[in-house]
């Protein structure tokens, strides 16, 4: 069942992560915070009838916490970042341009699309425009552009499947990837599935230098996630993320 979640419940969700994981935090007493939290978590999805999944992994301290890390989520617009981590892979293998213009025409266009209905027949966008537009507004339409470039949804799969991900899948484009039923395999992932493959993206060598610093940059600058994560957290910490929501209700971060 999907999770209906509000603001409020959000904000504690996310709060309670952060002092079970806070930064120098001792391996040794992450058993009984991870209790807390777990208990916390489950309290939570019985107020709501929801399902959560969480996975945190704090870098410095290599102390990680989850909870149904391993069970299916639908992913609904989190693939964005995904699509647009991809397309930078391809800069870096010579395979694209990030100043590569795509025309298109009020076809392509779905319900909340807001930068890209302003270019339809006229000069296109981007490939940068694009991810940017994907990222930071979650505009639908250049997700899909985006995916198109590459191959579609399974495209993307297989690039994944090629960086270590075995576990995350696209199999339909916007808007019907959205829909999120209970038990069907269909776009989704894994909490672990996406902390293992962002860490990749962000930190680690799948993509160049100034690929990574692209994408964090994007991720930094997304508008959609104020009342989710970013709501729980200190508001000093630099914070970048990719939301996604499903019609059903279901709510990725």
């Amino acid at each position: 069942m999907p999770l209906h979640i509000t603001r409020r419940e959000m904000l504690a969700a996310s709060a309670m992560l952060y002092p079970a994981l806070a930064l120098g935090t001792p391996a040794h007493a992450a058993t009984a915070a991870d209790d807390d939290v777990t208990e916390r978590l489950r309290q939570l999805e019985e107020r709501t009838g929801g399902r959560l999944g969480v996975a945190v992994l704090d870098m410095e301290t290599n102390i990680s916490f989850g909870y149904r890390e391993t069970e299916r989520f639908a992913m609904c617009s989190t693939f964005k970042a995904l699509a647009a981590a991809c397309a930078l892979a391809r800069v870096d293998r010579g395979e694209e341009k990030l100043d590569r213009r795509i025309t298109f025409g009020k076809e392509v266009l779905l319900p909340h699309s807001p930068v890209t209905e302003k270019h339809v027949g006229g000069n296109g966008m981007t490939i940068a425009e694009l991810c940017e537009a994907a990222i930071t507004i979650s505009d639908n339409a250049a997700g899909n552009l985006l995916l198109e470039s590459f191959g579609g949804p399974q495209g993307l799969t297989s690039w994944l499947r090629s960086i270590g991900d075995n576990t995350t899948r696209l199999d339909r484009t916007e808007p019907d990837l959205n829909e999120a039923r209970k038990g069907d395999p269909r776009d989704t992932t894994t909490p672990a599935a996406m902390l293992d493959t962002l860490g990749k993206l962000a930190l680690g060598s799948v993509l160049s230098e100034n690929g990574r610093g692209q994408l964090v940059d994007w991720l930094v600058a997304n508008e959609t996630g104020d009342a989710r994560l970013r709501a729980g957290l200190p508001k000093d910490w630099r914070i970048g993320d990719k939301t996604g929501t499903s019609s059903t209700g279901a709510v990725s971060t």
